[in-house]
């Protein structure tokens, strides 16, 4: 049985991946166990706003999206999260989202829907996430948790 190579080193011999999701900050966009994803290795580039990027933290994988680009670094949010990730550099970043699979079927995200959806999200983050703490403090509420 051969040792288990790191996404790093699968990036830098073949260049692309795909894997599916495990987890549900990215909902609605990917949803665990049933999506996959395919990320490019990030080249010198800077990533723009909008990009889903795959980073290391840690010892962990996060797959999340650019929502603001700094001079030096970038900040990110899941697309299910209400907390952003600040200080991510480009020697952080490992790769660039390009697709998705979804009940089967390929999707770019070079396609007009995507970006359609990619707009969306990042236009109502501020209510969403407003909406996301209030439901999540009602719901607290309902249980008998403190505020």
């Amino acid at each position: 049985m051969s040792d288990p190579v790191s996404y790093e080193e699968y990036l830098d011999k073949n260049g692309t991946l795909t894997y599916t999701n495990v987890g549900v900050s990215m909902l609605p966009l990917l949803r665990q166990g049933r999506d996959l994803f395919t990320v490019e290795k990030k080249g010198p580039e800077r990533c723009r706003v909008g990009d889903v990027v795959l980073y290391r933290r840690g010892r962990e994988y996060v797959l999340h999206r650019i929502v603001e680009v700094r001079g030096s670094d970038y900040v990110l949010l899941g697309d299910n999260c209400v907390s952003r990730e600040y200080g991510i550099t480009d020697a952080d970043i490992l790769a660039v989202m390009t697709g998705f699979v979804r009940g089967g079927k390929p999707r770019s995200v070079r396609s007009g829907a995507y970006r359609l959806y990619t707009r969306f999200w990042l236009g109502t983050e501020i209510p969403r996430i407003f909406c996301k703490r209030a439901f999540a403090r009602l719901r607290r509420l309902i249980r008998g948790g403190a505020g």
